[in-house]
């Protein structure tokens, strides 16, 4: 049967302009990246974190194969260059394994809004890999910037003597090293320029980090054995996290990496914190420390430093644009001959 001939057709060209479709995926992708930290969180009260983490994309690999199956010709969703190859490997590798490994174990001891602050730090380390990688430049404000951003950091953890081995301290460390493992995947992803589509490059990802990741999870001990008997909270954090929250997110994430660039498509880390806590509060009743808030919007002025002209630019073109809109006059209504 041909399944291609019982799907609708999409449109050639969006309904919306580019930039505001891209927009709104942004808002959307925080929502789903916000709430997979509480749902993380949850299942992580059953489950052990690498083999939470190796399900999480088990579960996300069959729905996102399934719908290229479903939706792409097989010319399409096949890797046919070295560079569709390699894009899959630094995926799998950068994307989903060390970064879902590491997140899923630093979360195990810090709260939903702490690790998303600290997850939020791979814009500002992106710029830095950029210029390392593919030669973009970083001036010395940029330079001052990552500095401010690790300041921001340093409040969030407040390293010292009593808190090297704390924990929450070590936690928050193994988020960030994911955050360095996202602004690292990311930035050589658009290095190697594979060919294939966002979406079956997404899937086939997954897959290879799923791979990766049950077998670290065999590797540190974990049993298997443990899904046997989870409670109605943790299979939902699960379907959570395995289909809204990673097949649908991510299928978006690496959209933005191929249309706007690892730089900007990491932007979205700065929204995340806000559905993080939000969410946090409501579903398990934590609270975000005094310090976390400060230490973010201390980030935030970072990344401001290092992407100045990227804001200058949207603040100026959001400027041309209310000028516009205030000075365009009212048609006038059409008069009688």
């Amino acid at each position: 049967m041909n399944w291609h001939a019982l799907l609708p057709a999409l449109p050639t060209t969006p309904s919306v302009p580019a930039r505001y479709r891209d927009a709104g995926l942004f808002v959307l992708l925080a929502a789903l990246f916000g709430g997979s930290f509480v749902a993380i969180k949850t299942g992580l009260r059953e489950l052990p974190p690498v083999l939470f983490a190796g399900l999480r994309f088990d579960l996300a690999a069959v729905v996102l194969l399934a719908y290229v199956g479903l939706t792409h010709p097989r010319t399409a969703w096949l890797p046919r260059t070295r560079g569709d190859l390699l894009g899959i490997a630094t995926a799998a590798g950068f994307l989903v394994f060390l970064n879902n490994g590491l997140l899923f174990l630093g979360q195990g001891t810090t709260t939903p809004a702490a690790a998303s602050v600290m997850y939020g730090l791979n814009p500002v380390l992106a710029p830095v890999f950029a210029w390392w990688l593919v030669g973009e430049r970083l001036s010395r404000i940029g330079a001052v910037g990552i500095g401010v951003a690790l300041g921001g950091v340093v409040l969030i953890v407040q390293p010292s003597p009593a808190t090297v081995a704390d924990a929450g301290a070590v936690g928050q460390v193994l988020v960030l090293g994911a955050a360095a493992a996202v602004a690292f995947g990311s930035v050589l992803l658009q290095r190697v320029e594979p060919r294939m589509g966002s979406v079956p490059l997404t899937a086939w990802a997954m897959v290879g980090g799923a791979v990766l990741l049950h077998g670290a999870s065999l590797a540190v001990g974990e049993s298997p054995g443990s899904v046997v008997g989870i409670g109605p909270a943790t299979v939902a954090s699960l379907l959570v996290v395995g289909i809204p929250s990673t097949a649908v997110a991510y299928a978006i994430y690496f959209g933005l990496i191929d249309r706007v660039g690892p730089v900007r498509a990491n932007l979205v880390a700065y929204a995340v914190p806000v559905f993080a806590a939000l969410l946090g509060w409501l579903v398990l009743g934590s609270t975000a420390s005094p310090w976390t808030v400060v230490g973010f919007l201390v980030v935030v002025v970072g990344f401001a430093l290092v992407e100045r002209d990227t804001v200058r630019e949207e603040i100026g073109r959001l400027r041309r644009r209310a000028r516009g809109t205030a000075a365009s006059p009212t048609a006038a209504p059409p008069c009688d001959d």
